[in-house]
């Protein structure tokens, strides 16, 4: 037996939802503890190339697939030189300006696929020799659609990814249309078999929130005996979530996904101003806080990939009780 067969036979099954580069800093941090990850990916883009290619072909929006695939890149002169090349985006003037190649890669890999969104981003993985799988969360392209209470108390209804992640106001609420969509079957099955499933960090409403409101998605995550993780944010986002604390993300969390059971949520001391209520807001979820410095060095707010996997790894790599299958 090999020894990347052996880690992988001994290493935590995880999979980790989410989308764009609260999704990305995730799987670069996990690529570290285990080769065994799973990418569940939001599908909802409907701006720049991801847009343009979903308006035009009626294809996934590739873009925070592609952003998935990346980060799984390894650290070596292969996975930095594939990485850059399916990052590397076009400059204009001309009708690939804007386009990424990796968009555009994964595109044409699906069509030679016969339109097979999973055959498509499995040869694509094996293209980069990225670390584990990435699946969309649906076979559909969805949208997303925002309740937004306005300055003066009125509600108004915002849909497209781009326009509620910009939303003036406070978003109430979020839903996808189609409402029921198909969810990918291949992430179903990751999810019952997976040792810890992550959500977060990334943009709440329009990256992290959609995978819970997939029927199929949300039964299994809700009935997997894997463990759950909530990785929180550094700060909030400004239009999408301006004005939260940590105890808001998880206030959310509650309101779209009611009796989903959490069992830890990280976050950075460094943006925790009252640690008491979001232990209080991770208790109503069954969870407890674990506090960790993940924020890169250079100030912005960006989870650091090795200080998050060192936050990870005694958390995920903790000997768990047998699985004895669906609650």
């Amino acid at each position: 037996m090999s020894d990347l067969h052996s880690e992988a036979s001994t290493s935590p099954a995880v999979v980790a939802f989410g989308g764009g580069h609260g999704l990305a800093a995730s799987l670069a941090a996990l690529r570290r503890v285990t080769p065994n990850i799973t990418a569940v990916v939001t599908v909802a883009d409907d701006g720049g190339s991801s847009g343009r290619l979903r308006r035009d072909l009626g294809v996934l929006p590739p873009g925070d697939l592609r952003m998935a695939l990346a980060a799984l890149c390894e650290d070596d002169e292969w996975g930095h030189t594939w990485s850059q090349v399916v990052q590397h985006r076009f400059g204009g003037p001309g009708d690939l300006a804007g386009h990424s190649v990796g968009n555009l890669l994964i595109v044409a890999l699906w069509e030679l696929a016969a339109d097979d969104p999973v055959q498509g981003l499995d040869w694509m993985g094996r293209l980069l020799k990225s670390t584990g799988r990435v699946l969309p969360m649906a076979t559909v392209p969805l949208e997303i659609e925002a309740s937004v209470e306005q300055p003066d108390g009125c509600l108004a209804q915002v849909r497209g990814q781009e326009a509620v992640a910009t939303a003036t106001g406070r978003i109430v609420d979020v839903s996808l249309w189609p409402s029921r969509p198909p969810a990918c079957a291949e992430a179903v099955v990751a999810i019952y078999q997976a040792d810890w499933v992550v959500l977060g960090p990334g943009s709440w409403f329009t990256s992290v929130i959609p995978h819970l409101l997939v029927p199929e998605l949300a039964t299994a995550i809700g009935r997997t005996n894997a463990r759950r993780m909530v990785v929180l944010n550094l700060e909030p986002q400004q239009g999408e979530t301006t004005g939260f604390t940590p105890a808001s993300y998880l206030e959310v969390l509650e309101q779209h996904a009611p009796g989903l059971r959490i069992d830890v949520v990280l976050a950075d001391p460094a943006a925790v101003a009252d640690l008491d209520a979001l232990e209080k807001a991770a208790a109503n979820l069954g969870a407890e806080v674990r506090l960790a410095a993940v924020r890169d060095q250079s100030g912005l707010p960006m989870h650091d990939p090795d200080a998050l996997a060192a936050a990870l790894r005694p958390v995920l790599t903790a000997p768990q009780p047998p699985q004895t299958g669906p609650e």
